[in-house]
């Protein structure tokens, strides 16, 4: 049996900080964040909320939109840039917080890329007959590890989750090509300090503890690999840009994802791009992105996509998959912050 993604939820917090809001906190201004990053607003978290607590959120919108949907699950494979600790996993922390206590949990680390290596691993777990059913998140509090200090970062990240169901889907559907990839070489460019205080190009002692990052290194670096990345996924999917109905792309900066689209000859219009509200949310910018275009109609069952990332490590990750929209959703309005403005 092929295998897919049967049920997506998703969350992100009330608090909305816009650029208006980040003029006033130091030298910037809307039309400078606007034409360099297309991010107008970004979701923070609260002072006690953490990436279990939005994992968790996003789980209890998936459990409302399909009741039953955790039936059966025995694997919850969480990806985060900023988990709530280095052990237990934020994926057993989500697991015991809505009745998954027991089942196998892990934390992947990969940065922006983490949810489609996610869906890779809960893949291969099913393949290998270690797992029948998987809970996979993407869950970030971002704002808690960024420099406010620092303009040139801060002004890009925002906090949310999502929350998918992998497990069989029937012929026809699911997942065709996974590409995954990283280079060390790059990891000066985009990093987080934990219990080593160096990175191979960061002079040990200078390095900030909070995230660092060399945004024209990193920008040069994503317009490649967005491109090489998917085309590859493409070609072992058997595709050509000319069959994908809708590009989900990490939502980092719309200059990025205009140059994949260029590359791909897919249309911005059949292109899911919401980072003018949620900003960069790292491993939940993919199943935001994804969760929007089915609540508003845009992504329908059958329809061909390409799941494209990349982030630190420096690392990248593209998934080619035929949308299955079998499982009956109930219905119930979109959460007020992903209804699309």
């Amino acid at each position: 049996m092929p295998i897919g993604i049967t049920a997506l939820g998703a969350y992100t917090p009330e608090r909305v900080l816009t650029n208006t809001d980040l003029e006033g906190m130091f030298e910037t201004s809307d039309e400078w964040i606007v034409s360099r990053t297309g991010i107008r607003e970004r979701h923070l978290s609260a002072d006690g909320e953490f990436a279990s607590d939005m994992g968790v959120r996003a789980v209890r919108d998936l459990q409302d939109r399909y009741p039953d949907v955790l039936d059966g699950v025995d694997l919850v494979v969480c990806a985060t840039s900023s988990p709530d600790a280095y052990f237990p996993s934020t994926a057993a922390l989500v697991a015991g917080q809505v009745g998954l206590a027991g089942a196998g949990a892990l934390d992947v680390s990969v940065a922006c890329s983490g949810f489609v290596y996610a869906l890779s691993v809960a893949q291969g777990m099913i393949m290998g007959g270690t797992a029948r059913k998987v809970l996979v998140l993407g869950a970030e509090v971002l704002s808690k590890i960024v420099d406010w200090q620092d303009r040139t970062t801060c002004i890009l990240f925002g906090d949310g989750a999502g929350a998918a169901i992998v497990e069989d889907v029937p012929d026809g559907y699911g997942f065709q090509s996974f590409v995954l990839g990283a280079d060390s070489a790059g990891g000066s460019s985009l990093y987080k300090f934990a219990v080593a205080d160096r990175i191979p190009g960061v002079p040990v002692g200078t390095g900030n503890a909070m995230l660092g990052m060399n945004g024209r290194e990193v920008f040069k670096f994503a317009v490649r690999v967005l491109g090489d990345s998917g085309e590859q996924a493409l070609g072992k999917a058997g595709l050509k840009g000319s069959d994908i109905d809708w590009l989900i792309p990490h939502q980092a900066n719309v200059r990025i994802i205009e140059s994949a689209c260029s590359r791909f000859g897919v249309s911005l219009d059949k292109t899911v791009i919401n980072l003018d509200r949620y900003g960069n949310t790292s491993t939940a910018s993919v199943p935001l992105a994804l969760r929007e275009a089915l609540d508003d109609g845009r992504v329908k069952d059958g329809d061909q996509l390409l799941l494209v990332a990349f982030g630190g490590g420096l690392s990248w990750g593209a998934s080619a998959m035929r949308w299955y929209g079998g499982r009956t959703e109930t219905k119930r309005a979109a959460p007020a912050a992903l209804v699309a403005r």
